[in-house]
């Protein structure tokens, strides 16, 4: 478009420079050679405007100038010839002239989510001996490091080669003349596991040969070191270089695996056993070889999977095979000092033996073992004999033991009958004794009843005679006595009437004749009522 707008320029230009020739007078000569001098300057400064569209970048090409690249150059960064570190944002941009400048159109760098770009400089200072990638950008300069080339070269002397700052989600715009760039998936560590990351840049760890080979020192690093970084990735998504820093993935869950003995390699298809994880067969010192079915549980725990890496590589065929070999060779080392039969009684402690052994071994290359556990020991074919010899046995012994048993058992009854007889005997003379001491307490009880009606009749005695000679020395002894009496007839319902008219004496006074008749009549009729009261004899009896 620019080209075009020159050339109808210069063509209005000619044809009013034409036209004006063709007039006589001077100053419309003039006038009309101003105009087209004008109209030349004008579409001179129009072609030189450049447009960008919205979402693309111009790179410049200066195809005219005085000084060319210096050898080695692809970019220019001080108006040489040749493609300009400067790129054209959207929008119009003066000064381009076609016949000087080409501009390339292309396409703002996009970068979608869960993907990084990676970048390659085809322009910038050599890279470092031994340094494969460039060193990493300062966070604060990446932006400014990406999309101004001019900056890249010069202040930030950026270097050729491959970069090791990534650019993240986002829209850049990038020279593509500087650049190459290569979109990759972001780096995602999964749910239980953990990411070990080998770093290919960075400086290598001063005195490193010095250090045991054998020694963990010498196997990983600190990040920013070069080698095997101490700490993992996290589950999480990572934007990283992926040729600067590769990502082993290292599962931390609890494994198990299994050394079981399969009929054919269809079965061991079937249940997921490799050719490796068949059962082990040991042999023991009395030379019996029979397999044991053996399960191995372990797990990686996050801070030893870098440990892990730099020892096996990662947790699958580089860590099966170390773990297959240490397993067998310590399960038949532990089976060379014992005998078969004892090798079967004692399975528990093979199981702890194995665990302490394996965890040893293991521990060295970052892999946790939690537990051993054997299963079947032997089959009918490699232990049917000894088996069958040992069941024999053990039937001999249980019956043994069971006579025993019912010995120990009659003699317990033997000694429960008797000790049941002694409790009985014990608890008949206890009664007797608790009766002996029951019938002491009755007597004491009565001996002290008697004692104390004896002292309550004594006492109402001597307290009635008391009365009684108090009141003789108010109304005489007769008349005393006579009072007494009536109280007792009273008490009683005595009827005295006649019995007392009869009785009579000159000898005596009235009042004890009068008492001696109420006497008389009361001890009558206290025999009367003893003989109503008691029970008539029993015929033929006295």
């Amino acid at each position: 478009m620019s080209t075009t707008l020159l050339m109808v320029g210069i063509l209005l230009a000619v044809a009013i420079c034409s036209g004006a020739f063709q007039v006589r007078d001077f100053r419309l000569r003039l006038a009309a050679t101003a105009l087209a001098a004008t109209v030349l300057l004008l579409f001179f400064t129009l072609a030189s405007f450049r447009y960008v569209d919205e979402g693309s970048i111009g790179i410049i090409n200066k195809k005219i100038g005085f000084r060319s690249l210096p050898p080695g150059k692809i970019i220019a960064t001080e108006g040489e010839k040749g493609y300009q570190a400067e790129i054209l944002p959207p929008g119009w941009h003066p000064w381009y002239w076609p016949f000087v400048y080409d501009i390339d159109i292309d396409q703002i760098t996009n970068v979608p989510l869960g993907k990084v770009a990676v970048l390659k400089a085809q322009d910038g200072q050599p890279l470092p001996h031994d340094t494969p990638y460039a060193p990493e950008w300062n966070e604060a300069d990446a932006s400014r490091m990406s999309q101004d080339a001019r900056y890249f070269l010069t202040q930030g002397k950026g270097f050729k080669g491959p970069q090791t700052t990534v650019l993240t989600p986002g829209a850049y715009r990038i020279n593509p003349k500087l650049f190459e760039v290569e979109l990759v998936p972001a780096t995602t560590v999964e749910r239980a596991s953990v990411g070990v990351v080998k770093s290919n840049v960075g400086a290598r760890r001063a005195g490193i040969a010095n250090l045991d080979p054998e020694s963990n020192e010498a196997k990983v690093v600190d990040r920013g070191e070069r080698g095997i970084l101490r700490e993992p990735l996290l589950p999480g998504q990572y934007y990283l270089n992926t040729q600067a820093y590769e990502v082993t993935p290292i599962s931390t869950q609890r494994h198990i695996v299994r050394y079981t003995a399969v009929r054919s390699r269809e079965a061991a298809d079937d249940q997921g056993i490799s050719a490796e994880e068949s059962a082990i067969r040991v042999r023991t010192t009395d030379g019996f070889t029979f397999p044991v079915d053996v399960r191995v549980e372990y797990e990686i725990f996050p801070q030893d999977a870098p440990l892990l890496v730099a020892n096996v590589g990662d947790d699958k065929e580089g860590l099966s095979a170390v773990l297959n070999s240490a397993v067998r060779a310590i399960f038949r080392n532990n089976a060379e000092g014992v005998k078969a039969l004892d090798y079967v009684q004692q399975r528990s402690q093979q199981e702890a033996e194995s665990l302490r052994m394996l965890q040893e071994e293991m521990g060295k290359i970052g892999v946790t073992i939690s537990a051993v556990r054997i299963g079947d020991v032997g089959d009918e074919e490699t232990l049917g004999e000894l088996l069958k010899t040992q069941t024999d046995r053990e039937i001999a012994l249980q019956e043994q033991e069971t006579f025993q048993e019912q010995q120990r058992a009659a003699e317990q009854k033997k000694q429960l009958s008797r000790a049941t007889q002694e409790t009985s005997e014990e608890m008949r003379l206890a009664t007797a004794k608790y009766d002996v001491q029951i019938a002491e307490q009755n007597r004491e009880k009565q001996i002290i009843t008697a004692e104390a009606e004896a002292e309550s009749v004594k006492i109402r005695a001597e307290a009635q005679a008391n009365a009684y000679a108090l009141i003789a020395e108010q109304i005489g002894k007769g008349n005393a006595a006579l009072v007494e009496t009536l109280k007792i007839v009273g008490e009683n319902d005595i009827a005295i009437t006649p019995r007392v008219m009869v009785v009579g004496g000159a000898e005596r006074s009235a009042a004890d004749g009068a008492t001696v008749a109420l006497v008389g009549t009361l001890l009558e009729s206290m025999i009367a009522k003893e003989e109503q009261e008691s029970p008539a004899p029993a015929e033929g009896q006295p």
